[in-house]
């Protein structure tokens, strides 16, 4: 789980999938079903219907979650804290989102209502560009999809906005639809997301004023725009509260809105773990907890040392973690392990280099972007190239394990398996999987997926005996984190079970 936006590694995440899950270039070949026709006007009041009907039936459980209670948590304001024992691997809660959407590069993988990955999707008759289960999945989406159908069509090409408009033009349909508060808001109203406009710099403004004019731009016909001042303040609560939905493999599906979700305070300790089953987001604890306990999530990816965590944490949600592990460091040295060598390397030297390494990353962040749009004239294998170049780099310093050269390892992995070189892809990966599981904490996806990557890349090239070595692996690690009977877990056991 990762907040939306807070997700950094990955050369692009659709592209990370093991070689078995390489997302399919949708064609009309690939449609098994006829396309669905646009929605008739009795079709759209039942849609609406269907829209608003996880809103309603469920105003005498305000404010409840069993197990649950709002508090004020010493220096974080808001939080979540349990009332009662949990253990490891039990549901605290379930929450469907107060909004959501597919992101576009997923679309023909996915239902755009439920989520549901499946061959044979079924396309809106008039856009040509969502595509469903079922003609009821499609009326109980025609609510949000109404607000985008007519304008793909009209602009064609040209229609861009990014998935933060898309998802805002969603959340100001719904609050305009919706009279009373939602099952999403037991705890928190939407209004009352946490916002932090005033600690925008320049960069993010300028992101803001894109957005906005975006959506002035694409959407005018079905919404009624609040003013420019309230329009900043949901794209800030936006960015500070909504989370990415991913599949097993991590890979980016979606983003949403969990009002009662976002109540949760960040640790690079967490208790708690956000899973998704469909569009809906699951609550569980990967540690045991007892009455009064904090609910506490990651925001970010923990594999990194403290500086990192908490310079991240101040760029993405304005705060510095004052937890037990970024008090003590007690991870630090092992992170940042340097490579024995006969004469110990020099402080200066070993600072020097850790500059380096993260420069490295900023750049290969912003270049892999640009490489993701420019594939066809600039090929990933300059990234491969970048990545090699970077860890003999590092490697004349850190140690295998010190967590630059696994980040640079894992982006060459990913170009591996976007190139779909799977001995590359064995190769790098193999680097990682021991590290990880040492430096992540319990029941971390980002271990299992890990382990799902290997273990479909083994089986695909028949080494079956590995490939269900780390697919138990990764199972025993989703069991916890999703629970034992997750769709997920259903599939991995089909998955096992054919070989």
């Amino acid at each position: 789980m990762c907040k939306f936006g807070s997700n950094t590694r990955g050369y692009n995440q659709s592209h990370y999938r093991s070689l078995k899950m390489q997302p399919r270039r949708v064609t009309c070949q690939h449609l098994t079903a006829v396309c669905l026709p646009q929605p008739t006007p009795l079709d759209k009041a039942q849609a609406h219907t269907e829209s608003s009907k996880s809103c309603q039936g469920y105003r005498a459980m305000t404010g409840l979650i069993e197990g649950i209670e709002k508090f004020d948590s010493p220096g974080k304001g808001r939080g979540l804290r349990v009332t009662k024992a949990f253990k490891v691997g039990e549901l605290l809660f379930s929450s469907p989102p107060y909004s959501y959407v597919l992101s576009v590069e997923e679309r023909g993988n996915y239902c755009e209502f439920c989520f549901t990955r499946k061959e044979g999707l079924a396309r809106c008759g008039k856009c040509k560009k969502a595509f469903y289960c079922n003609a009821k999945c499609q009326k109980g989406d025609w609510a949000m999809h109404k607000l985008e159908c007519s304008a793909m069509n009209a602009f064609g090409e040209n229609w861009c906005p990014s998935d933060t408009t898309r998802l805002v033009a969603r959340i100001l349909a719904k609050k305009k639809m919706m009279k009373e508060r939602c099952v999403s808001e037991k705890m928190l109203l939407i209004e009352e997301l946490q916002s932090h406009l005033e600690d925008e710099d320049n960069e993010k403004r300028e992101r803001n004023d894109t957005d906005i004019a975006a959506l002035h731009r694409f959407y005018p016909k079905h919404l009624e725009l609040p003013d420019n001042k309230d329009l900043l303040t949901l794209y800030s609560q936006v960015a500070c509260n909504g989370f990415t939905i991913e599949d097993d493999e991590l890979s980016h599906i979606g983003t949403a809105v969990y009002p009662d979700v976002a109540l949760i305070n960040h640790s690079c300790l967490p208790s708690v773990i956000v899973t998704y089953d469909g569009t809906s987001a699951e609550v569980r604890a990967v540690q045991d907890m007892k009455p009064g306990d904090e609910v506490l999530i990651s925001y970010i990816d923990l594999l990194y040392p403290t500086d990192d965590r908490n310079n991240r944490l101040r760029e993405c949600y304005y705060f510095t973690c004052d937890c037990l592990e970024c008090k003590t460091k007690s991870k630090d040295k092992a992170k940042l392990k340097i490579r024995k060598q006969r004469d110990p390397v020099e402080p200066h030297a070993v600072n020097n280099m850790i500059r380096y390494a993260r420069n490295t990353v900023r750049e290969f962040r912003a270049l892999k972007h640009v490489k993701s749009i420019l594939d066809s004239v600039a090929p990933p294998s300059e990234l491969l190239d970048m990545c090699e170049q970077s860890l003999e780099k590092m490697g004349a310093v850190f140690d295998d394990s010190n967590v630059y050269m696994l980040h640079m390892t894992y982006q060459a992995m990913g170009v591996c398996i976007y190139m779909q070189d799977a001995d590359g892809a064995i190769r790098y990966g193999e680097k990682i999987l021991k590290p990880y599981s040492k430096l992540y904490p319990p029941y971390s996806l980002n271990v299992s997926s890990m382990y799902l990557k290997m273990g479909r890349i083994y089986m695909n090239m028949d080494r079956n005996s590995e490939g269900i070595s780390a697919l138990k692996k990764a199972m025993a690690i989703m069991e916890v984190a999703h629970g034992k009977n997750h769709p997920f877990l259903k599939d991995l056991r089909k998955e096992i079970g054919q070989k």
